[in-house]
């Protein structure tokens, strides 16, 4: 019986190990990514609903750019530079791809549905900025 369940212990150790170096790390950037960076200024009488961009909205656009979306970062502002300025940006989101055409192809689609649910979170226009990562 101990024979049977050492050898059980190895043979699930040798499976997770070979599912682990086998699996592709889409948790961080890489470089040559494509990085689409989402940001909201600050200023008088700009809101923004964090929860509602967090919980609702960012869930939605992953699911709508599907597997062409290789990660997804959010930023909440909550200092400038130093303690008596006001954050120059509400919140960042930054988007992750392959290439500029797994971007293009993926947002194009949906673009409509996107930019008509940035009412429900602020009432900025975010600035956005597409870059390459180059590490």
């Amino acid at each position: 019986m101990k024979t049977k369940i050492i050898l059980l212990i190895l043979g699930v150790a040798i499976l997770t190990s070979c599912q682990q170096t086998t699996s592709t790390d889409t948790s961080k950037s890489k470089k040559g990514m494509i990085k689409v960076t989402i940001l909201y200024p600050n200023d008088e009488g700009k809101t923004f609903d964090m929860d509602y961009y967090s919980n609702k909205h960012m869930p939605m656009v992953a699911s709508l750019l599907g597997d062409s979306l290789r990660l997804l970062e959010i930023d909440n502002g909550i200092a400038g530079r130093t303690p008596d300025e006001p954050i120059p940006y509400l919140a960042i989101g930054y988007l992750y791809f392959d290439k500029l055409s797994a971007y293009q192809n993926s947002f194009g689609p949906h673009a409509e549905k996107i930019i008509n649910d940035i009412p429900n979170y602020t009432n900025i226009q975010p600035v956005l900025q597409i870059s390459e990562v180059l590490y």
